[in-house]
């Protein structure tokens, strides 16, 4: 079995909500050819998207293509708009999760939703994580690695994350808005590089900030490998222990000691860092995630588990299913087996 818990969808259709609303920034769907569309935000073409990113039947039929038995749905960062009236930030991620909801009703064995949430606004978060949780089933929710000028160790954004706690959501950090990228934008840099730092920011604001010691039972999982933080793990621990004055403000622990609290998915591309990732996280805190249907995402989901040699069939069944029923908080029976 495989459960793939980094997958990006959206509606076939999208309201336009700059007219709407009346201001800009607001993601535009342009449907130009067939099977295509053209996501714009701001007059300008953010990224081309194939029918796979908003056709259920023809991510099911890739699925089954590569032998993935049930994929974890969450919405394309740059539809977050944390930088949004909260009010109308709330309203588009309602109509983003009644869609996600929809899609899963329609194959529950195939699909579990993450839904999305209007961070800038606690109050309006915490009521729409509780509809997502209780009244459309969800698993969870998708965050970004920080809301517009807050670390995720901002004080407000706590009691979002006490809720997800309390109410058993899995929670999906993802890099997004990626900062201090203006002379970074020659090769694709933003994505490469920038990205991995938001990841390991993070992780340490989250650390730092105290927010793994006042949530041990909070199900943080963080996408690409947890972005450049196990290479970092290192110099992040001789920080802490060489400058307390400025790294252990908040009464927290050794940084290394929080590591095996959250999950990484897998998106590594390279047997090393894989090996690595399980040096650190260990076997039981990683889980597959393959960033579909773009470009920066595994082709073929599992492949780099599959092919290590070293990787026992134990080891194998825990990074491809079993670790993500942990985080998803999810019972193998609720899903299909091919």
């Amino acid at each position: 079995m495989k459960i793939d818990i980094h997958t990006h969808i959206l509606p076939e259709k999208l309201p336009n909500f700059v007219e709407k609303f009346g201001y800009p920034g607001f993601v535009e769907l342009h449907h130009h050819t067939p099977g295509k569309a053209l996501m714009v935000k701001g007059g300008k073409v953010f990224r081309e998207i194939d029918s796979n990113c908003w056709d259920p039947a023809v991510r099911l039929l890739e699925c089954d293509q590569h032998a993935v038995d049930v994929q974890v749905l969450s919405t394309i960062p740059v539809l977050f708009n944390y930088w949004a009236v909260p009010e109308d930030a709330l309203e588009v991620s309602r109509y983003l999760n009644d869609h996600l909801a929809e899609v899963v009703r329609e194959n529950p064995r195939r699909f579990v939703a993450l839904g999305t949430l209007p961070l800038q606004e606690p109050k309006l978060a915490i009521a729409e994580l509780e509809r997502c949780m209780t009244e459309l089933g969800f698993a969870g929710i998708e965050i970004g690695t920080h809301v517009n000028d807050w670390n995720l160790d901002e004080p407000a954004l706590f009691p979002i994350l006490e809720a997800c706690q309390d109410l058993g959501a899995a929670v999906f950090v993802h890099p997004w808005d990626m900062r201090g990228v203006k002379n970074l934008q020659k090769y694709w840099l933003p994505w490469l590089v920038a990205m991995p730092f938001e990841t390991a920011a993070a992780i340490c604001s989250l650390i730092f900030g105290g927010v793994m010691e006042r949530l041990p039972k909070l199900r943080l999982a963080f996408a690409h490998g947890g972005g450049s933080f196990p290479c970092l793990v290192g110099r992040i621990e001789h920080g802490f222990q060489v400058r307390p004055d400025l790294c252990a403000v908040n009464q927290i622990r050794n940084p290394r000691e929080y590591i095996r609290q959250f999950w990484v998915d897998s998106l590594v591309h390279d047997a090393g860092s894989m090996r690595g990732l399980l040096e650190i996280f260990g076997e039981n805190r990683i889980i597959l995630g393959s960033d579909y249907p773009f470009p920066l995402g595994e082709d073929h989901p599992g492949s780099l588990i599959e092919s290590m040699p070293e990787i026992s069939p134990e080891l194998r069944e825990k990074l491809l299913f079993s670790n993500a029923l942990e985080w998803l908080g999810r019972e193998s029976q609720h899903f299909c087996c091919n």
